[in-house]
């Protein structure tokens, strides 16, 4: 039955993904201009040019490598503060105004900061990691209130460490949280991260591509590097995932 289900779902996704083609293609056709829209088929064409070349995959190394530290280290901290903001709801006040603060400021204000105080190659570690932060932390917190207290009672009874609290009680609470915090917060790191770059266009990176291919009005590069960001966004998504996943597998067995 699961697997029929499953089934199901990669057809209907598999539809979807060919309707978007061909409303895309549909659109590119319209207005007949590829400057301003091009086809389908010249992105992919493109897409699979810069997949042949050196300079490409140099540049995804950058990229990647910056925009995951940033998202790891959200990641870290993130799960830290919020265990210890659920242990102690006093932390959980003090923390408040901090995480109001990031998530009320729009994006580019921070890059623009953060340029002041950073190199450009650094920046966008710095901006996934504060535009992710917020989001790990909250689903952590609330990871931890979700916790059962009847559970939590008897732990404290029966007098249990708290590193077995820590592994038979909280982590398995954190699971749906952690989850879906780290969906979300991986597309958003990508997203913040590129949007750095661009702005602070730091050699060798993606964001460089971006503007170069606005510059000299290549959209066909533009959409192609957009489509390298996506495939690389979706392929570490569900990497992470899968790791984590096997994290509570095997935390199941203990």
């Amino acid at each position: 039955m699961r697997s029929t289900t499953k089934n199901k779902v990669r057809l209907l996704r598999a539809g979807a993904v060919l309707l978007a083609l061909a409303v895309w293609q549909f659109a590119a056709w319209l207005l007949g201009e590829e400057l301003l829209l091009p086809a389908p088929a010249t992105v992919l064409r493109r897409f699979f040019a810069l997949l042949i070349e050196k300079d490409f995959w140099r540049t995804v190394l950058f990229s990647f490598g910056r925009i995951t530290a940033g998202f790891l280290l959200a990641f870290l901290v993130g799960a830290v503060l919020g265990f210890a903001a659920g242990r102690f709801p006093a932390l959980e006040h003090l923390l408040w105004p901090f995480f109001s603060l990031v998530k009320s400021v729009p994006v580019a204000s921070f890059i623009v900061i953060s340029l002041i105080w950073l190199s450009a190659a650094n920046i966008s570690v710095f901006i996934s990691f504060l535009m992710v932060l917020p989001i790990l932390y909250t689903n952590v917190l609330n990871g931890m209130k979700s916790a059962p207290r009847e559970l939590l009672e008897m732990a404290s009874l029966f007098r249990v460490p708290s590193p077995r609290r820590l592994l038979l009680v909280y982590l398995p609470a954190l699971r749906p949280y952690l989850l879906s915090g780290c969906g979300v917060a991986i597309g958003l790191a990508w997203k913040a991260g590129v949007a750095a770059e661009i702005i602070g266009i730091p050699e060798g990176s993606i964001g460089e591509k971006f503007y170069f291919a606005k510059v000299y009005f290549a959209t066909g590069d533009l959409f192609a590097w957009t489509a390298a960001v996506v495939c690389i966004s979706v392929l570490f998504e569900k990497l992470f995932l899968f790791l984590l996943g096997r994290f509570y597998a095997r935390l199941e067995k203990l």
